[in-house]
């Protein structure tokens, strides 16, 4: 907001003031964001509280930018659960939409249909095939999220020992690639005493999650950890941790919000566990769709785009975005975040 200049030695002429006010009207504008851009967030699921989190940080963004936003999405991760609401916002004539995607395929040849009409497609959090796309909006390097995961639940494991992951969907693209690089790093001499012994679903589904761990832990008595890359299975493997035999015996870690695994740090079931801001991945998806749409960048590698209070962004390759690394939470730092 303009504020009135304060008398400083002299009187401030009307000129002067409206020169200053043509300047902060110059600035204000310089992102070339367009005013009343209709922007639609598709998560994974809507009810999912991560992708609540990480919708809502979106449509922060576009009322900072005077868009329209809203979020849509299904109850359910199935691979073609969003297809019908990409349809829906296709008719209703959406500049941007920014999806989650449940699968890398089954969404694509609907997003191609929403680019042939002029509707610019951001995926965030979980990308689609490149030609489903003009940009992905990374959380952080899949390959360091995928590395950092073995080597944090080493460090927790005391370096040897079993251990499973619990993921989301066996579709999910975020958790494949991440599930891959893990498995690369487990290839490493100083991971040569670690064992993965399983690779569990719980898709994205608290109570599936939940039986998931039950059996694995039913199945391998030797299980030192479980590492969940998703804050559904990671929650609801630390609630059946902490109440039952294996607390502090199997070590649960992943990607989680502090919020949701404050109470299983503060009662030590989980000792450690990472993730990014999703508000801020939101936030920073939702202005490279408003920057898509107004035409200040086509996706090309290289390109540079104002992102409010993220700052200046650059395109990487294939039109990837990343947002930043993730951070490890633990009782040290825990309280000191709130999402």
């Amino acid at each position: 907001m303009f504020k009135p200049l304060r008398h400083v030695g002299k009187a401030v002429g009307t000129a002067t003031l409206c020169a200053a006010m043509l300047g902060i009207a110059a600035s204000a504008s310089a992102a070339g964001i367009k005013e009343g851009l209709k922007i639609a967030f598709v998560p994974k699921q809507i009810n999912n509280p991560y992708e609540v989190i990480a919708d809502n940080g979106g449509l922060d963004a576009i009322k900072e930018f005077k868009g329209e936003g809203k979020a849509v999405g299904p109850s359910d991760a199935g691979a073609s659960s969003q297809v019908s609401y990409i349809n829906t916002l296709i008719t209703q004539h959406q500049n941007a939409i920014v999806i989650a995607a449940n699968d890398a395929n089954a969404v694509v040849p609907y997003l191609k249909k929403a680019m042939a009409q002029g509707i610019k497609v951001v995926t965030f959090d979980s990308d689609t095939a490149p030609a489903g796309r003009q940009l992905f909006v990374n959380q952080a390097n899949a390959e360091g999220i995928g590395r950092g995961q073995i080597e944090l639940v080493s460090k927790l494991m005391g370096g040897e020992g079993e251990f499973a992951i619990l993921s989301a969907t066996p579709n999910a693209t975020n958790q494949n690639t991440w599930i891959k690089y893990m498995q690369e790093e487990l290839k490493k001499p100083e991971y040569s005493k670690i064992k993965l012994v399983k690779i569990a679903y719980g898709n994205d589904d608290d109570q599936k999650s939940f039986v998931e761990t039950q059996g694995l832990l039913q199945a391998y008595p030797n299980l030192k950890a479980i590492v969940a890359p998703t804050t559904v299975g990671i929650a609801a493997a630390a609630r059946y941790i902490s109440s039952s035999s294996s607390k502090g015996k199997v070590q649960v870690t992943g990607l989680g919000t502090p919020n949701q695994m404050r109470e299983f740090v503060k009662n030590g079931t989980v000792k450690a566990f990472q993730l990014w801001d999703p508000a801020e991945l939101g936030y920073l998806a939702a202005y490279a769709a408003a920057n898509l749409a107004s035409g200040t960048i086509t996706g090309k590698q290289g390109e540079s785009f104002d992102a409010g209070k993220l700052g200046k962004r650059t395109i990487g390759a294939n039109g990837e975005i990343i947002l930043g690394p993730p951070t490890t939470f633990d009782a040290t730092n825990i309280d000191n975040y709130n999402f």
